[in-house]
């Protein structure tokens, strides 16, 4: 007596699991793709933020500076014919500082290097000759110049923005200069301090030099930035975004602008962690809203397994008791409504049915290729038969892929697979369906054409060929194809003889060039291009 098993499983149960591990795993899918682009999203549109913002102060701090240096080449016009009147410098020095509140200090500056005005007069630096940075750079370019940061004579970091006073008769007299501090309140500190993030996010400005001209932390003013590609990017003159690390190890989303009368570098950046602080909540909510549908969508497949399970279940009770009277009637009696259960009650009633139904199978298995899907041999030889019993006349078309063991030494053979799978589809689209298309062995293919003339076959093989050539095919890129084409019973008398025809006008196809049609019988190759 056959023991009965301890754990028995039920086809309901399974479509329940499957069911709900599918809708879970669709879910969780969704779920994952809704956070992935959402967070690409809120990184992509931090970077875009974060350049726009670079971008517009950029433009602030340009404007900015030529301004100061337009309001210093009026003073220096103003000047120019007076350069020895003290107190004209010293009046003009203090209107250039208090009223246009660019500059936290004034100078003129002869050409010699010696001040003779300032404002504020507290610098206590008139009379003396100057040799910082800034000045001798200015005395030496005799230009508008925007230093680099220095240490100036009165102690403060600053960079020095100068213009040159030349009188009438073109001689170089010296430069108004005015200075602006790094560490200290300046028209430059409010005009980027204005602009602030929060969440960690903030901007900073550097020189040509690497150097810090601007941070929101003083401490860092005057700092030399490290290798960074922001800092790369921005000093060659580029605008745009990039996701770095910075000196600090944070993760940060930057956008940066060039300055370009000062060659410096404005970089506004966020933190990633900032940026993606608000997706948890996105997704608690995406995550909340798909509970009702789910709920709705489990209760759905529950309903639907009963449903598909029922019958099943009938007859599987019917074949545990096959030996009782009435179990066919019972049969009959189940309820099959869909296709399968349908098939399934009308198998048991009908067991051979079933027998051939395998037994068709297991032929129509004997006689296809299992890569292409393609007739194999056997499919040729019953549809010459067939068709010679018949006596009805065909065409066949042999082809061969060129140098397609180049293709496999130099992609591989699942590379070769590819090729062979997407020209048994090639095949398919120039075919009709009562043609009979057939892999003979590697990359030999024929195609038999029932009822067809030799030119028509020839027009079949060219129009093959074109699309073949026109195909790229990944990885392998374009290939082409060799055919040759005989017809039955022009070309042979036997029909198992027009393959060897149609070989012998492929290898003339080969042994000519490659990449064409021939004909049987024609000692030429038809209508190929390299």
């Amino acid at each position: 007596m056959t023991q009965a098993p301890l754990f028995r499983v039920h086809l309901r149960s399974l479509i329940l699991l499957l069911a709900s591990i599918s809708a879970a795993t669709t879910l969780a899918n969704g779920l994952y793709a809704s956070y992935t682009v959402q967070r690409q999203q809120l990184i992509d549109n931090a970077l875009e933020s974060n350049r726009v913002y670079a971008s517009k102060l950029a433009d602030s701090v340009e404007s900015f500076l030529q301004s100061a240096q337009q309001q210093l080449g009026y003073s220096a016009s103003v000047v120019a014919d007076q350069f020895g009147d003290s107190r004209l410098l010293a009046r003009e020095a203090e209107r250039l500082r208090v009223q246009t509140n660019s500059f936290n200090s004034v100078v003129f500056v002869d050409a010699q290097g010696w001040v003779h005005a300032t404002s504020p007069e507290t610098l206590q630096i008139k009379g003396r000759q100057l040799d910082t940075l800034g000045v001798q750079e200015a005395l030496r370019e005799r230009r508008p110049t925007v230093s680099l940061p220095y240490v100036a004579a009165t102690g403060n970091l600053l960079v020095f923005v100068s213009c040159p006073v030349v009188d009438r008769a073109g001689r170089y007299r010296g430069l108004v200069g005015g200075s602006i501090y790094l560490k200290r309140e300046s028209a430059l500190h409010t005009l980027l301090g204005e602009h602030h993030y929060r969440d960690g996010s903030y901007l900073y400005v550097v020189d040509q030099s690497r150097r810090m001209v601007y941070h929101p932390d003083p401490a860092r003013v005057g700092e030399q930035v490290g290798a960074n590609p922001v800092i790369d990017a921005v000093l060659g003159g580029e605008r745009g975004r990039q996701r770095v690390v910075n000196s600090r190890g944070v993760d940060m989303l930057a956008g940066y602008a060039s300055v370009g009368t000062a060659q410096w570098g404005v970089v506004a950046q966020r933190p990633v962690q900032s940026a993606l602080a608000e997706l948890d909540g996105l997704m608690q909510g995406v995550f909340y809203k798909s509970l009702p549908l789910a709920a709705v969508l489990l209760g759905l497949i529950w309903w639907s397994a009963w449903l598909i399970a029922q019958p099943l279940w009938q007859l599987a009770d019917g074949a545990r008791h096959m030996d009782r009277p009435g179990t066919a009637d019972g049969l009959r009696q189940v309820r099959s409504w869909y296709f399968e259960t349908s098939e399934l009650r009308r198998a048991m009633l009908l067991g051979v049915n079933l027998l051939h139904q395998k037994i068709g199978k297991l032929h129509r298995d004997a006689r296809t290729d299992p890569l292409t899907g393609l007739e194999n041999r056997r499919g040729v030889d019953l549809a010459l038969t067939l068709w010679q019993a018949e006596q009805r006349p065909f065409a066949a078309v042999a082809l061969d892929v060129d140098h397609f063991k180049r293709v496999n030494d130099s992609h591989g053979h699942d590379a070769g697979d590819l090729v062979l799978q997407r020209l048994a589809e090639l095949m398919r689209s120039c075919s009709r369906e009562q043609d009979v298309l057939c892999r003979l062995g590697g990359e030999e293919f024929v195609m038999l054409l029932p009822d067809v003339a030799p030119a028509a076959a020839e027009q079949v093989a060219q129009r093959l060929r074109q699309l073949v050539e026109r195909t790229s095919i990944l990885p392998v890129g374009q290939i082409t194809i060799s055919l040759g084409v005989a017809q039955w019973p022009l070309h042979v008398g036997e029909a198992a003889q027009v393959l060897k025809a149609a070989d012998q006008a492929l290898y003339r196809a080969k042994h000519t060039g490659r990449n064409r049609v021939v004909l049987a019988g024609q000692e030429e190759e038809t209508a190929g291009v390299r």
